[in-house]
């Protein structure tokens, strides 16, 4: 086998990844992601016998795994440093792509599917903004807020972000998300 044969399900997940973040639930088909993928449309059903849902959850897992990751490598300097290079990250990926990316976790959550099947996509969103609530809620912890305060503004801080990111989409500008990302640093770092 090829390592290009060998890695088609890790190139057909990426791809509904990104798919999900350009163009949300609806227009990310089984057979774009192979097409994207440079993968055969067959394979992708040998590999994803669940279809379409099953594609989209582990895209969505994906997905939330990278930003995961992203907020393990930037929270160990803090939770205001951590926040402020999070979001600086975020805020180059929406100026690169031209307000075209968003998140993909969040197209899921948001989009109701045509076809009435969102059940596990849904919650495998959940639970991946519950990861990322939990990473800074604990990080906020570690700064001195206690439990409740830091669950309380690690929710605020997914929600904004997301939200700021949405704005930033329709409207094609940065500006909301500058307006969001300095709120939600002043009330990590002088609150503390």
């Amino acid at each position: 086998m090829s390592p290009r044969q060998s890695d088609t399900r890790q190139r057909v997940v990426a791809a509904a990844a990104e798919m999900l973040a350009r163009h949300g639930l609806n227009a990310t088909s089984i057979r774009e992601m192979a097409k994207r993928a440079d993968a055969p449309l067959g394979s992708t059903y040998h590999y994803f016998p669940g279809g379409k849902q099953q594609v989209v959850v582990e895209a969505v897992q994906l997905a939330g795994a990278r930003i995961g990751a992203s907020l393990d490598h930037h929270l160990p300097a803090g939770a205001d440093t951590g926040l402020r290079n999070f979001l600086a990250m975020w805020r180059d990926i929406l100026l690169r792509s031209d307000f075209r990316i968003g998140c993909p976790v969040l197209a899921v959550a948001a989009e109701e599917p045509i076809d009435d099947s969102a059940a596990e996509a849904l919650e495998a969103a959940a639970q991946v903004f519950r990861g990322w609530e939990g990473q800074l809620a604990a990080a906020l912890e570690k700064q001195g807020r206690s439990p409740a305060a830091a669950a309380g503004l690690a929710t605020l801080i997914i929600a904004g972000l997301e939200g700021a990111i949405v704005l930033c989409r329709a409207q094609r500008s940065i500006e909301p998300f500058d307006k969001v990302a300095e709120r939600l640093e002043w009330l990590v770092s002088s609150h503390a």
